[in-house]
């Protein structure tokens, strides 16, 4: 590995304080893994060889049905692992994985974790909470999806965005739904004046009548 090579991850490693996580013979093992918006990382069926960590920009997950349609589970932003149940379950890879923006993974080969991960307590702490996080996530979502309306999932996934404006294309995808059916969803918030859509963007224009609206609807779903 090149000097240089090997002082990035470090940095990488640092800025999310996982300096004292990643065993030193793991990190020189690692390697970087450059992203342009649209790259896949991984696609679903395939099998792979390392774990993935995303350490700067965006990734989108989502699953192919036989049928052909899509439906993006989420997003995820550092410090996020890919490649984990994978490696625990030694199984194909779960979802396809595509970067939504520029950025950067750190790959960790399979063999070196084997080699140098297990023995380490700190590290299989990391990996423990790293899984275990990303199925009570799953859970709560999947459950979301089933137990309310098109109407609650949209206000809640438009409070959750961390952009100031949401593009309304994958949304469909996103919530579980057909496009047909987002559109008079989007129109019955608008006409509530809850959102504004413009070009294919949507802004929250009362954020908290939205919050509200997504307060009855959840207490609505749960009785």
């Amino acid at each position: 590995m090149m000097r240089k090579e090997q002082e990035q991850i470090e940095q990488f490693l640092l800025d999310h304080q996982l300096e004292g996580v990643v065993p030193e013979p793991l990190q020189a093992q690692a390697s970087i893994l450059q992203l342009k918006k649209g790259d896949s990382v991984c696609v679903q069926g395939e099998i792979i060889v390392h774990l993935y960590l995303l350490v700067k920009g965006r990734i989108k997950i989502y699953k192919n049905s036989p049928q052909g349609r899509t439906l993006i589970l989420c997003y995820k932003d550092p410090v996020e692992a890919i490649g984990d149940i994978e490696y625990i379950q030694k199984k194909p890879v779960i979802n396809t994985v595509e970067a939504v923006s520029d950025g950067a993974m750190l790959l960790f080969p399979y063999a070196a974790l084997d080699a140098h991960g297990r023995e380490s307590a700190v590290w299989m702490r990391f990996l423990l909470e790293v899984v275990t996080k990303k199925f009570y996530i799953d859970t709560d979502v999947s459950s979301f999806q089933l137990l309310h309306p098109v109407e609650a999932r949209l206000a809640r996934y438009l409070l959750a965005a961390t952009e100031e404006k949401v593009k309304t294309k994958e949304l469909a995808d996103v919530l579980g739904t057909s496009y047909r059916h987002l559109n008079r969803v989007i129109k019955k918030l608008e006409q509530k004046q809850l959102i504004c859509r413009e070009r294919g963007m949507i802004q929250i224009y009362n954020q908290q009548r939205l919050q509200q609206l997504v307060e009855e609807l959840e207490g609505e779903g749960s009785k």
